[in-house]
């Protein structure tokens, strides 16, 4: 079975598990699939507000697609809710991010 078929099967088995559905979207990410990468992120992002990590990931992914305005609105997300959870090194990797937008 190929990772993405296991990624896909992980988040079957626990759809309410953010890191399933994050690895999933990274996968997708490094395979240039753009569109499924970044539903796989919207919808973790839905699911879970909560999971800082995936802000930063999916921010700098749209920077990277050429969509900064969508990167800036994932990017402020991601700091107010590393803020809420009291994650000093994530809210300063996702403001050092968002200041490299245009």
């Amino acid at each position: 079975m190929d990772r993405l078929a296991m990624l896909r099967q992980m988040v079957e088995r626990a759809p309410g598990e953010p890191f399933p559905r994050y690895g999933l979207a990274m996968e997708l990410r490094k395979r240039g699939e753009a569109g499924a990468a970044c539903s796989e992120f919207d919808r973790l992002l839905a699911e879970h507000p909560g999971y800082v990590p995936s802000y930063l990931m999916y921010g700098t992914y749209l920077r990277d697609l050429g969509r900064t305005s969508e990167a800036a609105v994932v990017l402020d997300r991601g700091l107010v809710a590393a803020r809420a959870a009291g994650d000093d090194h994530a809210a300063s990797e996702l403001q050092a991010a968002r200041a490299e937008l245009p």
